[in-house]
């Protein structure tokens, strides 16, 4: 009987001793670190603009108007809602995932003035896993940039010029697709349009 109750006091003063440790300690250790390394990050790299906050870096927001580039679709919640992150979990074979492309593939064409038989990147009708992805490839971006310079007043070369500066390259060189984040690309050109506030 003297092994049990030695393990069960045991147990009785490990339980409080890892609470504190893993409940207090490590989480005001890493929250420290974070803040002290890398403080915009940890804040959850938030885009400030003019004293307010425009959103964050490294998730999508829904653009409509059509001198903004608009993002990939999302199916977070009703659209963009970082509350409700995740996919529409239609598998390649669904009936209704093929119409909801075929559908967003026809807008698309006819939202950026394209001819019928232009091919339509892939990340420009369907959502990411997340529904929350802040990039859309140079290609989507490219694809729109003579809606943009349109309703902006712009010529296209100049908006293509600007997509250019700021795209991003693949992830250690190798990996994934060049691309632009849509929120940084569109506050950047508010700010041409404004003087550059």
């Amino acid at each position: 009987m003297k092994p049990w109750l030695a393990e069960f006091r045991t147990s009785l003063l490990a339980v409080p001793a890892l609470a504190v440790i893993l409940c207090g300690l490590y989480p005001v250790i890493v929250w420290a670190l974070a803040h002290g390394l890398f403080p915009s990050r940890a804040d959850g790299s938030l885009v400030v603009r003019d004293g307010e906050i425009r959103g964050s870096s490294l998730i999508a927001q829904k653009f409509t108007g059509p001198g903004y580039f608009h993002s990939r679709p999302s199916a977070a919640g009703n659209g963009w809602d970082a509350g409700r992150s995740g996919g529409s979990n239609l598998g390649p074979l669904s009936k209704d995932l093929s119409e909801i492309v075929r559908r967003r593939v026809a807008d698309y064409r006819t939202e950026n003035g394209l001819p019928a038989g232009t091919l339509v990147p892939a990340d420009a009708v369907t959502a990411s896993a997340s529904g929350l992805d802040p990039h859309i490839s140079l290609k989507n971006t490219l694809l729109q940039a003579r809606r943009v310079a349109g309703a902006r007043g712009l010529t296209e070369t100049h908006i293509r010029a600007f997509i250019e500066e700021r795209a991003e390259g693949r992830s250690l060189g190798f990996l994934g697709e060049p691309r632009v984040n849509v929120l940084a690309l569109n506050l950047a050109l508010d700010g041409v349009l404004d003087g550059g506030r």
